[in-house]
């Protein structure tokens, strides 16, 4: 017999079982710095999470507006006119050649993938997840999920290869914005496959290089023209605004995708239809993306100024969406000194050990909100 009474009981206990494998969301930790800010009589500039703030492009809302009248369930594989659309872009864009259908696939945005992935490849305990020692948090949450065991690096090919089963690399870095050259990219590469480890790239800002021009690890300098264990993953978010639309997608060896879509074909991780549609139209064309990248230099050369002028020193950041800032001191107190001018930004810890003298600030405000940013230190 059902007992109603009991099942909050253990619906609750089986949430605090898998909750109880993450850290702390690190975001909540800001909120009373982010109120501090907010408390500015000239209201807060949000420099913090990145998030676009710029007007989805008009070609992009039309697709997805035509695509609109969609009763029926989209597949997980997506559209023959996406799967050429990110064949086509992967070709033209990372240098790619010889792709098929079978080399691409969909994501629902690229963050459930990156918390899943380990998951999805089946991984566990006794297994272990490599990533980049400073690196987007939730590289670690993708292996606290699937139990397995996580390492962080300085150099990918210095790991002691056993039982590392998946290996992430992110070029351009968030949050530094490094950029990993040809060279050390094509030295992984070789690595891993020497030591039969999977390597996934992280390139979703690979749009957005400055000082520096990133390169893909599916371009032929990289993979020697196989991609075979290799992996990239590419995000709509940043180069088109599409935060919202949750678009981006996979790229690389057949073998592992076509498993991860039987996977994902259960699991019911569709992209929209509209998002389909809308994402054919975003990747066919450049100059909106152009238009973009003219908005995001402004800002950034408007902030750098500003940033070195209040006395922070900027390392890194030839590429992305960010400056890694630091005046050498611990980064919760950079954060609060900042907030107390109505600009919120992120601390580094937040991205490991790494980072607790440094802060993450995005250049993704508004015109007006970097200009009011600029005034306040002084500029």
């Amino acid at each position: 017999m059902h007992d109603s009474t009991a099942a909050p009981s253990l619906s609750r206990g089986a949430a605090r079982r898998v909750s109880d494998l993450l850290p702390t969301f690190p975001w909540d930790r800001l909120e009373p710095y982010k109120a501090t800010a907010s408390a500015h009589p000239d209201g807060i500039v949000d420099l913090s999470v990145g998030t676009p703030v710029d007007s989805v492009p008009e070609l992009v809302q039309a697709a997805l507006s035509a695509a609109a009248d969609s009763p029926g369930y989209p597949t997980v594989w997506g559209t023959p006119a996406l799967r050429d659309a990110l064949v086509g872009w992967t070709e033209r864009r990372l240098g790619a050649s010889g792709l098929t259908h079978h080399h691409v696939l969909p994501l629902v945005g690229s963050k459930e993938l990156v918390a899943s992935l380990p998951t999805q490849l089946g991984l566990g305990p006794g297994d272990r997840v490599a990533y980049p020692r400073l690196a987007y948090p939730t590289y670690e949450v993708g292996a606290r999920l699937a139990r397995a065991d996580y390492v962080v690096y300085d150099d990918p090919w210095e790991l002691d290869p056993a039982g590392l089963k998946l290996l992430w690399l992110n070029s351009p870095s968030n949050p530094t914005g490094r950029v990993l050259t040809a060279a050390e990219l094509r030295r992984t590469v070789a690595w891993a496959r020497e030591h039969g480890v999977l390597v996934v790239s992280d390139e979703c800002y690979l749009e957005l290089g400055w000082d520096a021009e990133p390169v893909s690890v599916l371009h032929p300098d990289v993979c020697g023209g196989s991609y075979d264990g290799l992996v990239a993953v590419h995000s709509l978010s940043k180069r088109s605004n599409l935060a919202g639309y949750r678009a981006a997608f996979l790229a690389g060896d057949p073998a592992v995708l076509g498993e991860l879509l039987e996977i994902r074909k259960h699991s019911g991780l569709m992209v929209p239809a509209p998002v389909q549609a809308a994402t054919v139209a975003a990747l066919a064309d450049t100059a909106h993306v152009a238009e973009q990248r003219e908005r995001y230099a402004r800002r950034r050369s408007a902030l750098r100024g500003a940033l070195e002028a209040y006395g922070f020193r900027i390392e890194h950041s030839e590429a992305s969406l960010y400056l890694w800032a630091t005046r050498d001191e611990p980064c919760w107190d950079t954060v609060a000194d900042l907030a107390k001018h109505g600009v919120l930004v992120a601390p580094g810890e937040f991205y490991g050990e790494a980072g607790a003298q440094f802060v993450r600030v995005a250049f993704t405000a508004t015109d007006e909100r970097v200009r009011a940013a600029v005034q306040r230190l002084g500029g």
